[in-house]
């Protein structure tokens, strides 16, 4: 069983979370500049073992896709060619903005810290994946 990274891709800045080798655990990973994240993908797949990619699939509140999924599948389609042993899933994203606002808020950092993107993104990378983990195992357990 290898890792599950979790993608919130931005046309600018992309936050990435990991979970442990047990897959229970999420954390941040990092935030990249978006046009460095395949090679960032490259070099953290080369170094640790990874069963699952999950990118966040950006929806609109009434569930058509937002303006970013032009740029989103396209990213799907390169990593399933680059990692065909690598599963990759495309799962809800709404709403892990403003959840990460709110963590954020009920964590106590301070007006700056909230106003970091970056930070964000990870947070929303995180969110992603701890949701994800959750909803395979309730899978599993059905």
């Amino acid at each position: 069983m290898g890792r599950i990274i979790a993608i919130d891709y931005g046309t600018r800045r992309t936050g990435i979370a990991v979970s442990d080798p047990l897959q229970l655990i999420a954390g941040g990973l990092a935030t990249v500049e978006t046009r460095e994240l395949e090679c960032y993908l490259t070099q953290y797949i080369a170094r640790e073992d990874v069963s699952v990619i999950v990118v966040g699939k950006p929806l609109k509140m009434n569930g058509a896709p937002s303006e970013t999924m032009r740029f989103v599948l396209p990213l799907v389609a390169r990593l399933h060619r680059t990692y065909p042993s690598i599963e990759v899933v495309l799962y809800d994203e709404r709403f892990t903005s403003a959840i990460a606002h709110r963590a954020m808020l009920d964590g106590g950092l301070r007006k700056m810290a909230r106003r970091n993107r970056a930070l964000v993104d990870k947070i929303s990378a995180t969110i992603i994946l701890e949701d994800f983990m959750s909803s395979r195992r309730a899978e599993q357990h059905r």
